[in-house]
């Protein structure tokens, strides 16, 4: 799908050791750094200490969690780089969630102007949505996301095995973006993964449909780089998703960023209804399958406002307008719809009555 020269390799490996020689090979030795967090460093990175050592792999570990995607924690692989020799030949291997990779990635392109970095993410959000199209960020001034730089790292290397020790909320979180890539480009792969189970996962068939899953978001990053139009279909259920994620967040009951997203998912189709003609039917038995599955927030009215406002804030809007990508009908979009205060509030009146 696309150019595969505009954005990074990305291997499906049931052999992590094997081909991540192969690119530390390619660094001068000493050259090669690690960047992981507590949590995936106490369950995974361990177990590349031998691998490490023999390669002169040295690792800085930042603590786990959201509130960690800040500036200091930029400033600690930046010191680590420095201390340790670190210069414009080196490579940067990040080990662990999006938040992680995020981060890393962003210390790797701003230290010394920009050093190579390679991802591999370890959750299933981070395998289909975090690790493609070159966004790398940390959270500013109590907004997500507010710095950071579009580069690609020089690959990304998925691996199911990671997954196994990721608990079903992380899970199912991640499985919403997929949702997302089903519900903009794909019936067929909206259709898999209505049919796959969770309850006894099967790894193997897992990495084949995240590989469909990361091949919607590559089309959508390979045609549009920058994000100027049609790479917007990504935010399907963002709009929203980003504001429910925000007020839990003020209102200490943070949610899951998948979680948000399939609760934006839900308003943002009752949108495309209403503005585009998405099936009523479609949009009913999407509804039900995905609030068995997530659940809802529970808002009140006296919350529109505020998520009204914080819709405002989003990077994605031009000219003070709220923008959302909507859908006429599965695996078809429509970027750039404008919608008035009225109808957002009368989604989010409908989305509090579920």
């Amino acid at each position: 799908m696309g150019n595969s020269k505009i954005y990074s390799k990305i291997i499906y490996s049931r052999a992590l050791e094997q081909e991540l020689q192969t690119f530390v090979e390619a660094y001068p030795k000493g050259k090669v750094f690690l960047a992981t967090e507590e949590t995936v460093d106490q369950l995974w990175v361990s177990k590349l200490d031998i691998f490490c050592e023999k390669n002169t792999i040295r690792k800085v570990v930042i603590p786990a969690g959201e509130n960690n995607k800040k500036i200091e924690s930029v400033a600690k692989i930046w010191e680590f780089l420095s201390n340790n020799g670190g210069d414009r030949k080196s490579l940067l291997i990040n080990i662990g969630g999006g938040m992680l990779t995020d981060l890393a990635g962003f210390a790797a392109c701003s230290f010394k102007r920009g050093i190579d970095f390679l991802n591999i993410p370890t959750t299933l959000l981070s395998q289909v949505d975090a690790s493609v199209g070159g966004k790398t960020g940390i959270n500013f001034g109590g907004l997500k996301n507010e710095v950071g730089a579009f580069k690609e790292p020089v690959a990304v290397i998925i691996n199911t095995d990671f997954l196994k020790t990721i608990d079903r909320q992380n899970f199912i979180s991640g499985y919403a973006e997929m949702i997302k890539h089903g519900l903009i480009y794909s019936p067929k792969h909206l259709a898999e993964l209505k049919d796959f189970d969770f309850e006894n996962i099967d790894y193997d068939l897992l990495q084949e449909i995240i590989r469909h899953s990361v091949n919607v978001k590559e089309y959508f990053v390979a045609n549009d780089l920058t994000e100027q139009n049609i790479r917007k279909a990504l935010n399907l259920g963002h709009t929203v998703g980003h504001a429910f994620e925000s007020m839990a967040m003020e209102q200490s009951r943070p949610i899951l960023h998948g979680y948000a997203v399939a609760y934006g998912v839900i308003a943002e189709l009752f949108l495309s209804v209403k503005k585009c003609g998405f099936p009523e039917t479609d949009f009913a038995e999407l509804t039900k399958w995905m609030l068995d599955i997530y659940g809802k927030i529970e808002i009140e009215e006296t919350d529109f406002e505020r998520l009204f406002q914080l819709m405002t804030h989003d990077k994605k809007n031009e000219s003070g307008k709220i923008n959302f990508t909507l859908l006429p009908e599965i695996g078809e979009i429509a970027i750039n719809q404008n919608c008035e205060k009225e109808l957002i509030f009368e989604a989010l009146h409908y989305y509090k009555s579920l």
